[in-house]
């Protein structure tokens, strides 16, 4: 087991392409780590460069107490796990998984005790004469981590090792890899661009953005508190509700002003986000969860809207609606937050998402009120997208 260092670590390809531009992170020694984003975001990048499979341009790699820049995929003493398995498929479960060994030079009888341990681990004890050809999807990624267990490696390295499974299978394997890695307590670094993953997964996730860390943090923090647009948009399902809004002071204190409605914000809320008192009068953009929306019969600081569809989730519902002509002041409160960054994943729209019981259930058209819980707003900046807080 091993600590893995990135220091102003970058990756610049030939023709100019920064995958990864200048990643500072620091992964503990028996930690879990989810490296989350979209396509391109630079996640597989940074872990092809702990496994030696991509140069580093610039900065410095280290695991454990040695610099790994220049090491070889052999000398770093780390097992990858990819997407596609990776199996041979003319050997047996027991010669796949200890087959690392085999090249090793190890003597039999060690070899069939780590893959006996290894199979028993991962319920593999019944398999072990069989071929890949003759197992399922899940069975199949469970030889590639036996593979890489027997080696008893500094880290494992896994690059969307779920992907090739269908969602019940997923399911299945998120739990079995979390449950692994806490058994081995060996350092693991995960890449995925499932959010649900990164979420149920990890001790800590870092979420990636066009080659720049965005945000390190616990799974719970991530949701409750993103720095910034990008994370509060990327993390989460459904996703996050996004209103043009205007901070101002109050009668009462500090209030958002919103499409239609003005929402006094709790003082205890105001309090602990010294940034929110400090701004004054001003546009922002306010995120709303659609879990802290709530169709209500109240009249009262309650917002207008029209039932668009709904989506049945079984133990939910998705109610998607459109806000009821939110009126001049706010088409020009919108039309001032264009100093939004045009590639930012982001979309301030009067259509909202509400996460509902069954029992709401509504009819397509339907006019509703519906009520704000507003001490669980987001608030940020619409030119620096940065949180306000």
């Amino acid at each position: 087991m091993a600590a893995i260092s990135f220091s102003q670590v970058s990756k610049a390809y030939a023709d100019g392409h920064l995958a990864v531009n200048k990643l500072d992170l620091d992964i503990a020694d028996g930690e879990f780590l989810v490296l989350v984003g979209p396509s391109g975001c630079g996640k597989s990048t940074a872990l092809r460069m702990i496994a030696g499979l991509e140069t580093i341009t610039g900065g410095t790699l280290s695991i454990g107490t040695e610099v790994a820049n220049d090491l070889s995929p052999r000398e770093r003493n780390v097992a990858m796990i990819f997407q596609s398995y990776a199996l041979y498929p003319h050997l047996s479960v027991a010669d796949n998984v200890g087959f690392a060994l085999k090249v090793r030079g190890e003597k039999r009888e060690v070899i069939e005790e780590k893959v006996k341990a290894a199979a028993a681990m991962l319920e593999l004890d019944k398999l072990l004469s069989r071929r890949p050809g003759q197992l399922s999807g899940g069975q199949r990624q469970r030889v590639a981590m036996g593979r890489a267990i027997v080696r008893e490696p500094a880290a494992f390295l896994m690059d969307e090792p779920l992907s090739n499974l269908d969602a019940r299978l997923r399911g299945q394997m998120r739990a079995e890899i979390a449950r692994l890695q806490r058994a081995s307590g060996v350092t693991t670094v995960y890449v995925t661009h499932d959010q649900v993953e990164a979420m149920t997964m990890g001790d800590r996730v870092a979420v990636m953005n066009a080659g720049v860390l965005q945000q390190l943090a616990p799974p719970r923090e991530l949701y409750d508190r993103p720095v910034n647009l990008f994370v509060a948009t990327f993390i989460g399902a459904p996703p996050i509700n996004l209103l043009p809004g205007r901070l101002r002071r109050g009668g009462q204190g500090m209030e958002v002003a919103l499409p239609g409605l003005v929402l006094p914000l709790p003082a205890a809320f105001v309090q602990e986000r010294p940034g929110l008192a400090s701004q004054g009068d001003r546009e922002v953009v306010v995120g709303i969860r659609p879990e802290n929306l709530f169709l209500t019969d109240s009249e009262g600081e309650a917002l207008s809207a029209r039932i668009a569809f709904q989506e049945d989730l079984g133990a939910s519902l998705l109610i998607h609606v459109d806000l009821v002509e939110p009126g001049t002041d706010a088409e020009q409160r919108r039309a001032g937050l264009d100093e939004l960054d045009e590639s930012a994943p982001v979309a301030i729209s009067t259509r909202m998402r509400i996460s509902a019981p069954v029992s709401t259930r509504r009819k397509a058209g339907d006019a509703v009120k519906i009520g704000i819980q507003a001490d669980s707003l987001h608030f940020f900046d619409p030119a620096s997208q940065l949180a306000i807080r």
